[in-house]
Order: C-alpha cells, then structure tokens, then sequence
C-alpha cells in the first residue's frame, strides 16, 4: 500500500499523521502519500451543503449520497480507481491487526470518514467495499478511527519503522498481548529488572517473553486466549515459569 486518501470535512485533523512521530516520518521519506478531499468541496450549493434531514424523521442530520459520490470521485482521481474503498462506521466490522496487516498489501486506500448520524446507505450499498469500525463506542465522526487505522496499516508497509522485526513483535500479532517491557536504570524504587533479561541467554529471554505474554493475555483478555482450551505445550511453558493458572499471577 502506498497511496492513501480520506474524504473528510475535516483535513487538517490529519496533520496528526502527516506532521508527526512514526507516520510523518513515512510520509516526509515518500514511503507513503496521503491526499485529502473535503466533500464541501463538491457540494451543489454556495453553502457548502453536504447533509440533510432523515427520511423517516429522527435526530441528527444524514451526509448526502451525491456529495460523497463526487467526493470519492475525486479521490480515485488522485490515488487510482482500483483503490478499495472503506467507511468508518459503528456497523462495521471490527478492525484488527489481522485486518490491518490484509490491507497493506493493497496499492491504494480511500477512506470515507462520516459525520452526524451517518453516511446515506445508497452511497454505502453502491460505492464503498468495506465497513470498519474500530470498537463498540460512539464517537464524533470518523476522523480519528480512520487515523488509527491509517496508523496500524502503515506499521506494516517496509521500512516505516525503524527496526524491521517492531511490527511483527507487536501485541496481537500472535493472537496474544504483548509481554512486559524493562530499560535501564536495573533497579527503580526497590524494584529490579527480570533476572533472565540480564542472563544475555535469548533462548531463555525468548521462552520467558512468550510465557509473560501468555499468562498476560489469560488474564486480561481471556477473550482472546481462552485458559480452559490451553495447549499442553502452553501449560508446560507457563509451568516452567512459574506462571500457571492456579499462580493468579
């Protein structure tokens, strides 16, 4: 993936990404380029309009299904018109870092980001490949969620971060968190850094790692990993480390 767009009512958000930390890097190096449409821009009024009242009544008002179309349109002129389309919305399905990694692979992204009560469904049905949403919560539109997705997928594109193994080693990659950081100083108020990741054994550092993550995940997100189903090489790891299940830690 290399070219990117977001129709947006609200470009300069994104300077989040483009000015800033892992991403503003990406793009100031040509590793990706980013493209901004605002649908204001090809509203049909003086006004700028680009949403109306429901059908059916209701709070909130509905982004137009023409404005949006005109929108992507340009959208696809900048970034290319084999681009797969995807909508923020909370009916979307559930982004991840297994979604994340698939939509790296593809050459060009635009994404809609909706505003008010939502997107017409027409220009849903007709236009947009894929639905994402980022958690089961409500927020003022899609800007942010299409900026964490933005940023989880650009994590996966060759030399955006600096040490090539920083993505694949992340939490959730393996279907499991990640386990517990330490740096220096070796000791901070009474409390010492693992014994093992001072050993300079990276087979013992690894086997330990693998454990912490395990037994992180049973307890924090058991909906990934469920403690009952464990495989038996699971159960001897976490008994090597001292970490079973009956341990509570």
């Amino acid at each position: 993936m290399r070219h990117l767009s977001v129709v947006t009512l609200f470009p300069e958000m994104f300077s989040a990404l483009t000015d800033w930390g892992v991403t503003g890097r990406a793009f100031s190096r040509g590793l990706c380029d980013l493209s901004l449409v605002n649908p204001r821009d090809y509203a049909s009024d003086k006004h700028g309009t680009v949403d109306d009242r429901p059908y059916g009544g209701g709070p909130g008002m509905v982004m137009q299904p023409a404005v949006l179309d005109r929108a992507l349109s340009e959208a696809k002129q900048q970034v290319g018109t084999e681009a797969m389309v995807i909508a923020l919305t909370p009916q979307g399905t559930v982004f991840n870092d297994r979604v994340a990694r698939e939509l790296s692979t593809h050459s060009s992204l635009i994404l809609v980001a909706g505003r008010y009560e939502g997107m017409d469904e027409r220009f849903i049905k007709r236009s947009v490949d894929l639905e994402l949403s980022v958690g089961d919560f409500v927020v003022s539109g899609g800007e942010m969620p299409a900026m964490l997705v933005i940023d989880a997928v650009m994590r996966w594109l060759p030399g955006v971060l600096g040490h090539a193994d920083s993505a694949a080693e992340d939490s959730f990659v393996e279907g499991m968190l990640d386990y517990p950081h330490y740096t220096r100083p070796e000791e901070y108020l009474g409390e010492r850094v693992p014994d093992v990741l001072l050993s300079g054994d990276h087979g013992k550092i690894a086997s330990w790692r693998q454990a912490q993550a395990l037994r992180r995940t049973i307890d924090r997100r058991p909906d990934l990993m469920n403690a009952e189903t464990l495989s038996r090489e699971h159960n001897e790891l976490l008994r090597k480390w001292g970490l079973e299940k009956n341990t509570g830690r």
